[in-house]
């Protein structure tokens, strides 16, 4: 089984709000084969808890307003650490960078095949490394990205 047309296009559009509002290392996996309660994750990260909200946001205001869809379900907003919005048919994580980095959910889902996402979202990856090694050199706030 693989995920659905509708779920590779709410994906997409997922992947391309995260895009738009700055999202590092964005990545989409089709879980289908192996979870029955949705068919694709999609990951991405920011390096502060603003930004994380900002990018939940732009997510959930996109999907509803061009694809009419809202999420069921929306945990993690109080901390913005790691914030998740259940669409049934998808479910996006979007993780404080740190997070990302010690939850390491690439790790548990590399098995599974990568969805291909647009070209503004395949340009994040690499931001998150980029960002810390700017940010271990003093360069960037930790609180800016």
């Amino acid at each position: 089984m693989t995920a659905t047309d509708r779920s590779i296009e709410l994906i997409n559009a997922a992947a391309q709000a995260a895009a738009d509002r700055l999202a590092h290392d964005i990545i989409a996996y089709d879980v289908s084969d192996v979870l029955s309660i949705t068919d694709a994750f999609l990951v991405a990260s920011a390096p502060n808890d603003r930004q994380v909200k900002s990018i939940v946001d732009e997510i959930e205001e996109r999907l509803n307003k061009d694809l009419g869809v809202k999420p069921v379900r929306r945990e993690g907003d109080r901390e913005a650490r790691w914030v998740l919005l259940d669409y049934v048919d998808i479910v996006v994580h979007v993780q404080h960078s740190e997070e990302r980095v010690f939850y390491a959910l690439e790790r548990l889902w590399k098995d599974c095949p990568e969805i291909t996402l647009p070209e503004d979202a395949v340009k994040t990856r690499g931001l998150g490394e980029e960002h810390a090694k700017l940010r271990a050199a003093g360069e960037v706030d930790g609180d800016l990205s």
